[in-house]
């Protein structure tokens, strides 16, 4: 069965999944009420259609939704929940024969579903769900407008974004398996942004800026295309956008970008470190500028620098696109495992440093 307090629509979507989820259900230990199904199979509810996978479109506004799923049947399953271009809410759970468990979410709604630019494809208006995998089963979806819930923005580049198609993945499109009802990401990364073409594309910041509310938490990364960037632009960059959430009440995180996978030896380079094209340290500026205006800051280049190293060039491969797994060779660019790896170090955290989001985490 489906519940919703507006219209409801059916269709298909042709948009490419990645591989089987990789994160392990911790996360969501304890969110899942599992009760008997009857004997019979369930038909699909209303707004769904396919088997495998299953896809679910239901003609919403932009907004924030809260869902909640039942996946389960007569039969034994395995199932995966993806919302909109690729966010992963579910990662793979089974079910035995007979039994149903229910979860819920609340999921942003926004047209264009995944970049902001459209890069990739603008998707379908409306709310889109797919379940995937080895057996998936869906009985029941309930979907309602959320009332006012804590919003974490992200601003950033392709190594955040949710990118459309597989085998990129941002790691802003895995860690939305980790928050609570309640709270919701809402993911504004496009590919190919800079701290300055991001502040000034209106399509981006601005569109981000005009919905933060207080108390929301802005994650801000930038770096990767920052390649000849000076250390005075980056920095009033960051500093523009800091002030201007701050105005809005909201709270400005910094994030240090990701390493990139480039080995001398056992150690990586300082390009692998974004240090850019005009010798501009950039991880060290935004620490100085968090310093500075007293904003916190998520070092994720000391973080992802100390997995890659420890993994050394060959295991840390598989954080990457790999041409034998992916039919591409990427080092800067994550799979999906290595963008859930980021997105942890991510949450880590965000628990440590009890920011905003902390709280609304599983």
């Amino acid at each position: 069965m489906v519940v919703m307090s507006m219209a409801l629509r059916c269709g298909g979507r042709g948009a490419r999944l990645g591989a089987a989820g990789l994160l392990t259900l911790a996360a969501l230990a304890g969110t899942g009420a599992a009760n008997s199904a009857a004997a019979a199979p369930q038909a699909l509810p209303a707004g769904c259609s396919g088997t495998s996978p299953i896809t679910c479109r239901y003609a919403v506004a932009p907004g924030n939704y809260d869902v909640t799923v039942s996946i389960g049947g007569a039969s034994a399953g395995q199932t995966e929940m993806w919302a909109e271009a690729r966010r992963l809410m579910l990662p793979a759970t089974r079910t035995a024969a007979g039994a149903v468990a229910t979860y819920s979410f609340t999921i942003n709604v926004r047209q264009p579903e995944g970049q902001p630019t459209g890069q990739g494809g603008t998707g379908n208006p409306g709310l889109d769900l797919r379940f995937t995998g080895s057996g998936p089963q869906v009985s029941a979806v309930s979907v309602k407008p959320a009332s006012q819930p804590l919003v974490a923005y992200l601003a950033g580049d392709s190594t955040v974004c949710d990118q459309p198609t597989a085998p990129y993945t941002g790691w802003g499109q895995m860690i939305t398996p980790s928050v609570r009802p309640g709270a919701v990401i809402a993911n504004y990364g496009d590919s190919g942004e800079s701290s300055g073409s991001f502040l000034s594309n209106s399509a981006l910041f601005p569109a981000l800026l005009a919905k933060v509310r207080a108390n929301d938490p802005v994650f801000i990364q930038f770096g990767h295309n920052d390649k000849q960037t000076s250390a005075s632009a980056y920095r009033n960059n960051l500093t523009t956008m800091i002030s201007r959430v701050r105005a809005q009440g909201g709270v400005p995180v910094l994030v240090t970008p990701p390493v990139r996978r480039l080995f001398d030896g056992n150690r990586l380079t300082p390009t692998a470190l974004h240090v850019n094209g005009v010798n501009v340290n950039l991880p060290a500026e935004m620490r100085a500028v968090g310093t500075a205006q007293r904003v916190p800051v998520i070092d994720l280049t000391a973080r992802s620098k100390a997995l890659v190293e420890s993994l050394g060039p060959s295991a840390s491969a598989q954080l990457f696109l790999r041409s034998s797994a992916d039919g591409v060779t990427d080092n800067t660019h994550f799979s999906q495992y290595g963008a859930t790896q980021m997105g942890g170090l991510l949450l880590q955290s965000i628990r440590e440093q009890n920011l905003p989001l902390a709280t609304h985490l599983r």
